[in-house]
């Protein structure tokens, strides 16, 4: 799709972010690569955690890269889904929890 917001060309683009502030991209990309580098958690868990996230955002980028990230880390797809499937039902959980907030708004108005 040529003319369309997310173009999966544009993937590619994301080093040069740092065009007219080198700096603080570098930062970011030294950041990143310590943080996903494998520590406590392998390579593979955070690719799998970063695959979740990037669904729950929404995210196309970051989609197409970890699903990528995670084929090449050895993660197969009845993983992917699943870590998917556990951003999706955290997010129903965070959207249906702010209701309390709501029950508590209508308790203090029928008073």
């Amino acid at each position: 799709m040529e003319n369309h917001y997310y173009n999966a060309r544009d993937l590619a683009k994301f080093p040069n972010i740092g065009r007219v502030n080198a700096e603080a991209a570098q930062k970011f990309f030294d950041y990143y690569n310590h943080v996903m580098a494998p520590g406590a958690l392998s390579a593979k868990e955070k690719a799998l955690i970063a695959l979740a996230v990037a669904h729950a955002q929404k995210c196309p980028y970051c989609i197409d890269a970890y699903t990528q990230a995670c084929l090449e880390k050895g993660a197969d797809e009845q993983e992917m889904s699943e870590a998917v499937h556990v951003a999706a039902a955290m997010m129903a959980g965070i959207t249906l929890v702010h209701a309390v907030q709501m029950m508590n708004k209508i308790d203090e108005l029928s008073i």
